[in-house]
């Protein structure tokens, strides 16, 4: 979730300060997209960054891409940062710009691709985590030309998109790399959360279904739930060990949260993981895959046991939980990339060429 990784750059205190990529960006606009609930927008707008170049095989196959896609709320920018950046696309690093060709896409709903906040508001369609997936599928194969893709790459909410990837197109990409979820519908404390920050904003008088003129007051508790959902004990008394220190990071995490998120945005953001589910069909998974958790993310707590008991479904799958220390973030860890690069750099060492 992008709004706990970036709060108070505290990812990016902790992180080695390399020089940040430069990318090229533009749109992509699938016509007359329909969703699954049956809406259609004639012009649905999909924005990217791309670094490296992408190679053919003889045959015309591309095979050197990699799709790595973000968390709720987030937007591909949030890839060309240091801690995630600087350890991944330099010379020698796992995705070397070189060699690889990176595709950073801004989901439906996120960054600069359609979204409520563009002007329908809550008249915007209500997209699930299958539309977005497809429209990703749309940008890879229409917008960008791409035919295979080397890696399918996601954090939290792009994470579940990555197992979605592995049963829609199971035949598209090499290897898949979830980070920070489980392939299974969203239920317990992760969905009460979910909807505890969602009821925020739409009982709030203030909000207008949508129609407000100053963010609504219920935004406060949402992104305050947030906090406490995204964030992870160890971390936060090191970086605020006295009551002031305490005090002063969270009055500037709330204060910048809210001065940069749409209430609509968000409604739509966290209803869309409404459709999530594809436990049903694991087996399916023609893929190698190396799914990563860490051991003090409260989104995903290691305490219920999903993996364990997921994950020998899936036909060729490691999965690694990243024990709790100095160095892990919560559910952050997942773009804290030092942290599990040898687990990426091991995994691709291993995959077959095709």
């Amino acid at each position: 979730m992008r709004p706990i990784l970036t709060a108070l750059a505290l990812l990016a205190a902790a992180a080695p300060l390399r020089a940040q990529p430069r990318a090229a960006e533009g749109d992509y606009v699938a016509r007359d997209f329909r969703f699954d609930s049956g809406e259609s927008l004639p012009e649905l707008r999909l924005h990217y960054r791309t670094l490296g170049t992408l190679r053919r095989d003889a045959r015309g196959v591309a095979r050197n891409a990699v799709l790595v896609m973000h968390g709720t709320g987030g937007a591909g920018t949030q890839f060309l940062s240091p801690q995630f950046a600087g350890e991944l696309y330099g010379p020698g690093q796992p995705f070397d710009t070189t060699r690889f060709y990176v595709i950073l896409p801004d989901d439906i709903g996120h960054g600069r691709s359609s979204k409520p906040s563009d002007g329908m508001r809550m008249h915007f369609p209500r997209y699930g985590y299958g539309d977005m997936v497809r429209a990703e599928h749309l940008l890879v194969t229409q917008g960008l030309g791409v035919n295979r893709l080397r890696i399918v790459m996601g954090t939290s909410m792009g994470c579940m998109h990555a197992w979605m990837w592995g049963e829609a197109y199971r035949d598209f990409m090499d290897g898949l790399v979830p980070l920070a979820c489980a392939p299974t519908q969203i239920a317990g404390r992760n969905r009460m959360m979910r909807r505890l920050a969602i009821d925020a904003i739409r009982t709030d008088p203030t909000w207008k279904n949508g129609d407000y003129d100053t963010p609504p007051a219920g935004l406060r508790g949402a992104m305050e739930i947030l906090w406490v959902m995204g964030t992870a004990p160890l971390f936060n008394q090191s970086q605020a060990p006295t009551r002031d220190a305490a005090d002063s990071l969270i009055t500037a995490y709330m204060r910048d949260r809210l001065r940069t998120t749409d209430a609509n945005d968000f409604l739509y953001q966290f209803e869309s993981s409404r459709d999530y589910d594809p436990s049903a069909a694991l087996e399916s998974i023609a893929a190698p895959v190396l799914a990563i958790n860490s051991a003090d993310d409260e989104v995903n707590p290691p305490s219920l046991g999903l993996m364990e008991r997921l994950m020998p479904r899936v036909p060729h799958a490691r999965f690694v939980l990243v024990p709790t220390s100095e160095r892990t973030r919560g559910h952050g860890t997942h773009t804290l990339a030092a942290v599990w690069k040898p687990l990426l750099v091991e995994f691709l060492a291993a995959l077959p060429e095709r």
